[in-house]
C-alpha cells in the first residue's frame, strides 16, 4: 500500500508540475503588462497601421480583445509585423505570444508547426484580380496568364491544382512580400493578382486606380483564417480560443458595446453566465468573472468587429456572406458558455 501511495502522490505531483510548467503564457503577459500580437505587414481590414502609426482591422481587435479580457484595457497590445515566411517562426520562438494574421488553417500547419489554430475569425477563398482592360469576366479565360503570388502562402499549391484541373497553363512570379507582389501586379510585370478574396478586396484600396480592377467570382479553395497558438499551454490556447467564441455569442445573444452595461442586469440564465454574474466561467480561463463584458465594452462583438473593418461600414465593403451567424445562413458558431 505504501508503494501504490507513494507512486500516486508522485504523478500527482509530476502532473501538477506539468501543469504548472505548461500554463506560463498568461502569467508571462501578464508580468510583462502587455500582450505580444504576430499581423500582417500591412493587410487593410485585418491588419494594417494608419497614418498616426495606430493598428487597425480585424485580426487586430482580435488581439485587442485577448488584452481587454485579461487587462481589461485593450490597448495593451505590441504588435509584431511579420512576413508570410517568418510568422511561424516568430511564434515558435516565443516572440509573439499569438499569431493572428490572415492565416489559414490546414493539416500541415496543425501538425508541423508544433502551435494550434483556435478557430476561424474569417472564412475565406482563394480568387483572381485583373485588370478591366483585359476584358477577362471568369478565371477560366486565364489560360497562358502570368500570375503574381506570393511565396510561403497556400496560394501557390491552389494556383497549380486549379490551372492544371483545367487544363491551363500559366506563368508563376512569385515575391517574398505582399506589397512587392501589389506593386508587380500593378505595374504590368504579370496579367493576375491571386490571394484569399479578403486579400484581393484590401489590396485593391492600395492601387492607384482601384475602379480599374476587376475581382473575378470564382473561389477556388478553402481558406479558413484564424489565429494560433504555441502547443503546450492548454490554458493560453482556451483563452484565445474562448475570445472570439465570447464575441460570436455576444452577437448572437444581442449583446453589443452599447447596450453591455444593462444586459448585465438581465436575469436571463444564459446572460447571467456569459456575462459573469453566475458561474465561474471566467476563472476556469483564469481570467475574471467580468471577462466577456470587458471584451464586448472595449471591442464589441463579432458582428461590430466584422463591420467596421471588412464589412459594410468599412472600405472593403465585404458581405457578411459565410461569416453571418450559423442562424443567418453563416458558419459562424460558437460552443456554449454554461
Amino acid at each position: 500500500m505504501k508503494r501504490v501511495s507513494l507512486a500516486l502522490t508522485l504523478a500527482l505531483a509530476a502532473g501538477f508540475s506539468m501543469q504548472a510548467a505548461q500554463a506560463q503564457t498568461l502569467k508571462t503577459i501578464k508580468d510583462r503588462g502587455s500582450l505580444s500580437c504576430g499581423v500582417s505587414q500591412g493587410l487593410p481590414g485585418f491588419s494594417a497601421p494608419d497614418d498616426k502609426g495606430n493598428w487597425t482591422g480585424l485580426d487586430v481587435d482580435i488581439c485587442r480583445a485577448i488584452a481587454a479580457a485579461i487587462f481589461n484595457d485593450p490597448s495593451k497590445v505590441k504588435y509584431v509585423p511579420t512576413s508570410a515566411k517568418d510568422r511561424f517562426t516568430a511564434l515558435q520562438s516565443g516572440e509573439i505570444d499569438v499569431l493572428s494574421r490572415n492565416t489559414t488553417w490546414t493539416i500541415s500547419r496543425d501538425t508541423s508547426l508544433g502551435a494550434n489554430f483556435t478557430g476561424v475569425t474569417y472564412y475565406d477563398g482563394q480568387g483572381f484580380m485583373v485588370k478591366k482592360s483585359l476584358k477577362v469576366n471568369s478565371a477560366l479565360e486565364l489560360n497562358s496568364a502570368s500570375v503574381c503570388v506570393q511565396t510561403g502562402t497556400t496560394t501557390e499549391q491552389n494556383l497549380a491544382d486549379y490551372f492544371k484541373a483545367n487544363n491551363m497553363k500559366y506563368e508563376v512570379i512569385a515575391f517574398g512580400t505582399n506589397d512587392e507582389t501589389v506593386k508587380a501586379y500593378e505595374s504590368g510585370r504579370c496579367d493576375v493578382f491571386t490571394t484569399d478574396q479578403s486579400g484581393l478586396y484590401a489590396n485593391r484600396l492600395k492601387l492607384a486606380n482601384p475602379a480599374d480592377h476587376l475581382v473575378l467570382p470564382e473561389i477556388i479553395s478553402k481558406e479558413p483564417l484564424g489565429p494560433m497558438v504555441r502547443h503546450g499551454d492548454d490554458q493560453w490556447f482556451d483563452i484565445v480560443k474562448w475570445t472570439l467564441y465570447a464575441m460570436v455569442t455576444a452577437e448572437e445573444l444581442g449583446i453589443n458595446q452599447k447596450n453591455v452595461d444593462e444586459m448585465v442586469k438581465s436575469e436571463k440564465p444564459e446572460f447571467k453566465r456569459v456575462l459573469g454574474t453566475d458561474g465561474n466561467f471566467g476563472e476556469q480561463l483564469g481570467l475574471t468573472k467580468d471577462w466577456v463584458v470587458r471584451i464586448v465594452k472595449s471591442v464589441g462583438n463579432y458582428s461590430e468587429v466584422f463591420e467596421r473593418n471588412v464589412g459594410a461600414g468599412s472600405p472593403l465593403g465585404i458581405a457578411r456572406g459565410l461569416n453571418n451567424l450559423w442562424n443567418k445562413g453563416g458558419l459562424q458558431y460558437a460552443p456554449p458558455i454554461r
